[in-house]
């Protein structure tokens, strides 16, 4: 007969975001269990880049968001340091045309009223920051603020840092709930997991999750693509994107889209995106995608047309329909916390994440507030009539 398990709260998912969670509400006071049906950071966090973003932000939530996930990112690399291969690089992005430099420049002038710094680079400024980027480009802005770390090495030290319990290899069956409607936890295929409080960080299962326990959250999976070259020298210093990269991000479109994005890392290989597609879980081989991936990086930086490329990785970003995560106490079902829908953006977003929903279960005041991100916003089909 199996040990009753009981804990004040169950976090759904070992990936970043449910990492930061386990953690922030740990070092709240409360006694934690993590539980996946897969290892720690085996969804969307090992398919990731790391990228800690200010840069594609529009001024809003998100951004308000973004700019406090970046000061705790701050606090935990000085905690961390080398071992999640936290680096404050910042990220440069570059327009191709005149126009495109004007509508850039437009973009910065609202982030920078919501607080963030975005440092605008034309003539041989850019190619001092960049100096082997494409001849001839306009000019671009270098953020400062934008990082990286090395995501599957992140959620583990996050994880282990919590103390909290971490159960792999179980899947959450159901959830369990009182005639009220308030949630008693988690039953997984291993057994129950009692606890007055569940956190959905379940990725791009978030809304199959929800569903468990009654609650309707529409997450979809965005495929992409990343392509990873052989270890090379520190050729390129920042995380480098062009311009049409934001507009990629915020499209609705179900079609393919591909923007060129690429990154050293401190490994040594450079990695190469983006591309988005809503094609369900569907993990097919893309050749035509990879190669559009190819082609726009070496638009960017020409001599990536003689470095080769070692393979190529696909992952699913949680999208929700208005690109904003669902994050807080659901008021459908007491007890239930979301943490999920961050779409591409979930590394960045987990550490503010993380402290919001700390704060929600601790009873205090989440700052920044929480009625942006509240998951209610999307009715179900019943509430919808």
């Amino acid at each position: 007969m199996s040990k009753r398990l009981t804990c004040d709260v169950v976090v759904v998912g070992a990936g970043m975001v449910g990492a930061a969670c386990a953690l922030y509400a740990a070092r709240a006071g409360l006694d934690v269990i993590v539980v996946d049906r897969g290892p720690v950071a085996g969804g969307t966090t090992g398919a990731g880049e790391g990228n800690l973003l200010v840069s594609d932000k529009e001024p809003g939530p998100e951004l308000d968001l973004a700019l406090l996930s970046g000061r705790l990112w701050a606090e935990l690399a000085a905690e961390f340091g080398e071992s999640v291969e936290y680096e404050a690089k910042g990220g440069v992005v570059v327009a191709s045309t005149p126009d495109g430099l004007t509508a850039l420049q437009r973009f910065a002038d609202g982030q920078r009223a919501a607080g963030a710094i975005a440092q605008p680079v034309t003539g041989d400024a850019l190619y001092d920051l960049e100096p082997r980027l494409a001849p001839g480009l306009p000019g671009g802005m270098h953020y400062p603020q934008d990082c990286q770390v090395m995501p599957a090495l992140a959620a583990a030290h996050l994880l282990r840092a919590s103390g909290a319990r971490l159960l792999t290899g179980r899947t959450v069956t159901g959830i369990p709930r009182t005639p009220e409607g308030t949630v008693l936890g988690v039953r997984t295929d291993h057994g129950d997991i009692h606890a007055p409080a569940v956190v959905n960080a379940a990725g791009t299962w978030g809304g199959d999750l929800a569903a468990l326990a009654g609650a309707h959250l529409p997450v979809l999976p965005r495929r992409g693509f990343v392509l990873v070259t052989e270890p090379l020298p520190r050729l390129i210093r920042h995380k480098v994107y062009a311009a049409d990269y934001v507009a990629d991000v915020a499209s609705d479109s179900a079609a393919l889209q591909t923007s060129p994005v690429v990154e050293g890392t401190a490994a040594g290989p450079v990695l190469i995106g983006a591309s988005r597609e809503r094609v369900g879980f569907d993990r097919s081989f893309s050749l035509p995608v990879v190669r559009e991936l190819a082609a726009g990086a070496t638009r960017l930086f020409p001599l990536l047309a003689d470095v080769r490329a070692q393979r190529s990785y696909l992952g699913f970003r949680p999208y929700l329909p208005d690109h904003l995560p669902a994050i807080g106490p659901d008021p459908r079902v007491p007890g239930l916390h979301h943490a999920c829908g961050h779409e591409g953006a979930g590394i960045g977003l987990a550490t503010g994440t993380g402290h919001l929903i700390a704060q929600a279960l601790t009873g205090k005041s989440p700052d920044p507030g929480l009625a942006p991100f509240r998951p209610e916003r999307f009715p179900g089909p019943e509430e919808a009539v």
